[in-house]
């Protein structure tokens, strides 16, 4: 199942870093939260919530607590979890995640050109189902990976207000991770 029609009627992504901010996120219109925070005793309880309130749960993977960056951590989080995917900086997870029937997003910061011009090896070494471009602020960059990539693109990182969100879809990404909540608030129609 593709995760494009999911990003395209829910462009705006809640990213949330504690407690607090996942109590607004349950709140809001977002459709999807993706879990920046938690530890292998609380993720369960924490992707309950989300999927309690009909949203679907990302969990970066990388940010859990008590955990390794070996892939039996995906094999954990699909027993104990009922999350919809993860998020990795890193090839083996995705590729574990999407193994294991999650959602498996890629996350990448561009610093410069030399991590611009690898995305394609690290795209080909996790397959992932969309790719997530840090900061996401940078609309001229987007739309150079968007030419270059045949993914859906999540902007994340430095999306600060309406105007970094729809620079970043105008330049071509699907949609956008923010933990700004007042970005949550807004529709954008792309």
């Amino acid at each position: 199942m593709s995760i494009l029609p999911l990003l395209r009627h829910h462009p705006v992504i809640a990213a949330v870093k504690d407690t607090e901010s996942l109590n607004i996120a349950l709140q809001s219109d977002c459709k999807i939260i993706s879990v920046l925070y938690g530890n292998i005793c609380n993720i369960g309880a924490i992707v309950q919530r989300i999927k309690n309130a009909d949203k679907y749960a990302f969990i970066h993977v990388d940010l859990l607590d008590g955990t390794s960056n070996k892939e039996i951590v995906i094999n954990f989080l699909k027993i104990v979890t009922a999350a919809d995917g993860i998020i990795s900086t890193k090839a083996s997870m995705i590729k574990a995640a999407r193994a294991q029937g999650f959602y498996g997003i890629h996350r990448l910061f561009l610093l410069d050109s030399i991590s611009f011009h690898s995305i394609d090896k690290q795209v080909a070494q996790s397959n992932p189902d969309c790719i997530e471009i840090l900061p996401g602020c940078m609309p001229k960059v987007l739309k150079w990976v968007t030419e270059k990539i045949d993914l859906p693109i999540i902007a994340g990182g430095l999306v600060c207000d309406a105007e970094d969100a729809n620079n970043a879809l105008d330049a071509g990404a699907t949609a956008i991770s923010t933990t700004n909540t007042g970005v949550w608030q807004l529709s954008f129609d792309h």
